[in-house]
């Protein structure tokens, strides 16, 4: 079957509902990088039975709504990374450890305290239950080594580099099973190649090649401004994009709603797919179709429509379902004016 034009996909988090998550307390913080069990308002006994609920809700909206690349919606995390970066040997979790983030405040991180590896699966659970439910093609995404070396206090190892390189080994042989339970995409989320770009230009690129070294399947890379909830002013352009030209990813996922990004910096992509932000997060006022078909075309200046994934920035879980599902039909409905447009 021939793939269509211009697929519609998530970046990953979607909306946890009220009953399951204390959303109060989500908003009203940082990013969990330890674990926060303080968040889920079911107990430690029903919760997994209950996130396995809300993913099934999770995934019908996101079929509902006409996506043709689902994610599970990260409904099982408390954040995009901790679940897997707390997960890992050679973490101490009873001592974490202080690191700054990309806010410039102190927030409790893991603290690596000896040799990172992979001492069990993580997401491969999640995996398997998204595939074993849903028809359409799937995404899962996983914290990148860069930025889970950003978001840790490194006791054992030299250099950040070498920590990172060791990240990339774990979230190597991870990625590797994603794959072995179905999924079509998986994605390494890498917001601090943004954050902190003069850092990222020494060795993100090979710690993320390393990550990707021997792996068959579609592979994304996700870089952001972070999410609009929580960090308002945005520059209108990014830092660091063109290096990842360089790396092992077949796709590159970007914001473009938020910030009105200048898409001619794409023009330094030229292998890549473009996983294409047009659905804005920082107002929940929901788009019209014909907005996120204008958004559309002023990628198709830069890159054909065969390289073009559309999706919303990232972010979706700190906004409400209704809101949400409007936003991603919207998408829908708007990259198939394009479609049709395109013929």
């Amino acid at each position: 079957m021939t793939e269509k034009l211009l697929p519609t996909t998530v970046v990953g988090s979607y909306v946890q509902p009220d009953w399951l998550v204390d959303r109060a307390n989500l908003k009203g913080r940082l990013p969990p990088r330890v674990r926060a069990h303080e968040m889920w308002k079911v107990a430690e006994a029903d919760l997994e039975e209950a996130q396995d609920t809300a993913t099934l809700a999770a995934i019908h909206d996101l079929e509902y709504a006409g996506v043709d690349i689902i994610s599970d919606g990260e409904i099982r995390r408390e954040s995009y990374s901790n679940r897997f970066a707390t997960a890992l040997g050679g973490i101490d979790i009873d001592n974490p450890g202080s690191a700054l983030d990309r806010t410039g405040h102190a927030n409790p991180v893991p603290r690596v305290a000896g040799p990172i590896r992979r001492i069990r699966p993580v997401e491969v659970r999640d995996a398997e239950f998204l595939v074993a439910n849903t028809e359409r093609r799937t995404k899962i995404t996983i914290p990148g080594p860069f930025t889970m070396t950003q978001q840790a206090q490194i006791d054992h190892y030299a250099t950040p580099r070498e920590a990172a390189l060791a990240y990339a080994a774990a979230v190597n042989e991870e990625v590797k099973a994603l794959f072995a339970a179905g999924i079509d995409v998986v994605q390494l989320d890498e917001p601090y190649m943004q954050a902190r770009h003069e850092i990222a230009r020494e060795y993100a690129v090979e710690a993320i090649n390393r990550a990707l070294d021997g792996v068959t399947g579609t592979t994304a890379v996700h870089l952001c401004f972070g999410y609009a909830h929580i960090v308002h002013d945005r520059p209108s352009g990014y830092s660091f994009l063109p290096e990842l030209e360089h790396c092992a990813a077949d796709q590159i996922s970007i914001e473009a709603a938020q910030p009105d990004l200048d898409l001619s910096i794409l023009e330094a992509l030229p292998s890549k797919t473009i996983i294409l932000g047009v659905i804005g997060l920082g107002d929940p006022e929901i788009e019209t179709p014909e907005t996120v078909a204008a958004r559309i075309r002023k990628a198709l200046d830069v890159v054909p429509a065969e390289r073009i994934v559309v999706a919303p920035d990232c972010g979706m879980k700190y906004i409400s379902r209704d809101v949400g599902l409007g936003k991603l039909k919207a998408m829908v409905a708007g990259a198939e004016i394009v479609r049709a447009e395109i013929g």
